[in-house]
């Protein structure tokens, strides 16, 4: 069976979000807030809807858990990397947790929904 991502995708994931430790600037802001929540429920979001794209798709369980995930964080570091730009507010690794953990808690509650 061939991998879903090929290691140059992955390859070339990882050195994307090293490289964004020599973004333009990085943002001074808090563990908690409004702002924390909102990446924490988008992402469980996108990550419930990615996995459930894949799943009707007729996906294996194990390709379409790492559809979703991979959207989820693919979207969060994206949003992360526009926010480092000269205007934006800054790369900010405390979102992109957020983001991380809400992509957990998306796939989590979607595969106790769908999956017995």
């Amino acid at each position: 069976m061939t991998p879903f991502f090929p290691s140059s995708v992955r390859l070339s994931v990882i050195s994307l979000i090293f490289l964004c430790s020599g973004c333009t600037h990085f943002a001074n802001d808090p563990w908690t807030g409004k702002d924390k929540a909102e990446h924490f429920v988008g992402s469980a979001v996108l990550a419930a809807a990615g996995t459930a794209y894949a799943d009707n798709q007729g996906w294996n369980e194990a390709r379409s858990r790492s559809f979703g995930l991979l959207f989820s964080v693919g979207l969060g570091a994206t949003k992360e990397l526009y926010d480092s730009r000269a205007g934006g507010s800054g790369w900010s690794w405390k979102d992109f947790s957020w983001d991380i953990a809400g992509a957990a808690v998306g796939y989590s509650a979607y595969h106790l929904t769908h999956y017995r």
